[in-house]
């Protein structure tokens, strides 16, 4: 895996539910991919289907869809397919869902370019629906696979009927593979709402008030009048309170409570959070308490880092934390642990791919006796622009805890939302340059790496020396990385030293040393790396924006250090 910040997720459907053979063979192709991780198999003996999700950045998941779409076209005949699902395709369809880093409109667009390779290289032809599609009918996965697989003979020679790409006259192949829907859509998240009565009855009425559909408008009694229609003939329906969700009530025997079960097909018109609180204050309608949150399947993780962040502003609290403690805030807010216990580590997507990346432990991971002792053994890595980069996340870290303490001061209350936002830079900050700590090891062993090619050859050589001089390059670049966002944290200390708590202004003093701490020495690492640069133009480009950096970081912290002893 790699590249977190951008994720997308796939879930092709495939026309095989009964042969675990075939359905292995299907599924090895996305365990043997690079960039992706396998999340589910659901095969389903009634339906002759299995649904698998795997997820990864967006061009790795594109490459594996394609691949997993040809080898299903391979190994399922669809002439002797026969399940309760409705299907057209071996590979019947096959979506892209943004999850993190990336918009539904950039996913349209790869499910497009998908679609036109699955059926020019594999020979199956695709229809593009939902986001992908080409006309508003076709949004509608129904329409595209109206008639099924029978009907497909007949389709593709209609005109208006025709697949998108791989259009053609219905052929041995096609009477084979079928053809397959590609398209992009939101990620559905699949929830049930926990109530405080048995009552299957009043967990409905609390639905229909708040899905879009909402509930029939009736003559006489709202519940059991004769519900009115339109002039064409159809129910008149009164809609509910939010939009994109669909909703129903049970009851759950296991649990021994009634439930509102929603799914959420627009999570940016209706965020859980929000699914939350309306579902709450409807059920506090009828004298209902909402309990807890039981999530079905998975998340993306911003899901709930909104929703733990929602919850902080509405108690006018800081949301500049860890994302750990934002989290938990989510997890307790929401009740999700109500029924059970909640692990995001298995429920949040990019949390179960996080630990996969960190099977190879990060430097960042260490504990802060383990860092140091790393430090200090007889390699060269983790060295100087390592420790600077730590430098400067210590330093954003102080300047942030002075704008949480400073959040939640008693008497600053109306003040809470100013350091919220700076606290947030902080967090902001921190992070980056955590990951830099890492980089800049990573950096360096590119170097070594590269110094490690053969030699025996005048092309070996020529590679090997272009090889050196890109990770130099690159060796130079990461230290400037550094720098530049640690002069940042500045701004921050500055803040805090003249607006912050007063009795935290030291640490915002220590803050500001530790800023230009890492600004020194992620400078004299850019140097350093720069003299191994051929490219002297480049080479003394870095360097003076390394040394203007270096007499500004100077400056800001001889200032914000006479404003701090100003105050002591």
């Amino acid at each position: 895996m790699s590249n977190l910040n951008r994720l997308v997720e796939c879930v092709p459907n495939f026309s095989e539910g009964r042969n675990m053979e075939i359905i292995n063979q299907i599924t090895d192709v996305i365990k043997r991919s690079s960039g992706v991780k396998l999340l589910d198999v659901d095969p389903g003996e009634a339906t002759n289907r299995t649904v698998v999700t795997f997820v990864g950045s967006p061009e790795a998941v594109v490459e594996t869809a394609f691949q997993v779409v040809k080898q299903a076209g391979q190994l399922i005949d669809m002439r002797e397919h026969h399940g309760a699902h409705p299907r057209m395709g071996a590979t019947d369809v096959c979506p892209l869902i943004p999850i993190a880093g990336i918009t539904l409109e950039e996913c349209a667009e790869l499910a497009r370019k998908l679609a036109e390779r699955i059926a020019n290289e594999a020979g199956i032809p695709c229809y593009c629906y939902e986001a992908a599609a080409f006309t508003p009918e076709r949004r509608n996965l129904a329409v595209c696979r109206e008639g099924e697989y029978e009907a497909l003979a007949e389709k593709l020679g209609t005109q208006g009927k025709q697949p998108d790409f791989g259009a053609r006259p219905f052929d041995e192949q096609v009477a084979r593979t079928g053809c397959t829907a590609v398209g992009a859509r939101d990620f559905l998240i699949a929830t049930n709402f926990n109530l405080n009565t048995t009552s299957t009855r009043r967990a409905n009425a609390i639905a229909f008030d708040v899905r879009e559909k909402g509930r029939p408008v009736r003559e006489g009694n709202p519940i059991t009048g004769t519900p009115k229609k339109d002039e064409n003939g159809n129910v008149i329906m009164q809609p509910g309170t939010l939009k994109g969700t669909k909703a129903i009530g049970w009851y759950i025997d296991e649990y021994k409570i009634a439930q509102v079960s929603m799914n959420i097909t627009d999570i940016n018109a209706t965020p859980l959070h929000v699914a939350f609180d309306e579902v709450s204050r409807c059920a506090q309608n009828r004298g209902i308490r909402v309990t807890g949150t039981e999530i079905v399947g998975l998340v993306p993780k911003r899901t709930l880092i909104e929703a733990g962040k929602y919850f902080l502003e509405k108690q006018h609290r800081s949301t500049g934390i860890p994302e750990s403690d934002i989290m938990e805030i989510a997890i307790h807010s929401l009740g999700l642990d109500d029924l059970k216990p909640f692990n995001p580590k298995e429920k949040v997507i990019e949390y179960m791919i996080a630990d996969d990346e960190n099977a190879n432990k990060k430097l960042v991971d260490l504990t802060v006796k383990g860092f140091a002792e790393e430090t200090s053994r007889e390699s060269p890595a983790p060295g100087g622009g390592t420790i600077a980069a730590y430098m400067g996340a210590l330093g954003a870290a102080l300047g942030g805890m002075v704008a949480n303490l400073s959040s939640h001061k008693p008497g600053w209350d109306e003040r809470w939302h100013e350091f919220s936002v700076w606290a947030d830079k902080g967090q902001e900050l921190m992070t980056e340059l955590l990951h830099l700590v890492d980089e800049d090891t990573q950096a360096f062993n590119r170097i070594m790496a590269a110094f490690g090619m053969p030699k025996k050859t005048d092309e070996d050589k020529a590679a090997r020396s272009a090889a050196i001089q890109a990770a130099t390059l690159y060796a130079t670049q990461v230290p400037l990385r550094t720098m530049k966002a640690s002069f940042q944290v500045f701004d921050l200390c500055r803040a805090m030293a003249e607006e912050g708590n007063p009795n935290s202004v030291s640490d915002a003093g220590v803050g500001a040393l530790a800023a230009r701490a890492a600004v020194l020495g992620a400078g004299m690492n850019v140097k350093i790396n720069a003299g191994s640069l051929k490219d002297r133009a480049t080479a003394d480009a870095l360097v003076a924006e390394a040394n203007e950096l270096i007499a500004r970081a100077n400056t800001e912290e001889a200032e914000i250090t006479r404003i701090v002893e100003s105050k002591l």
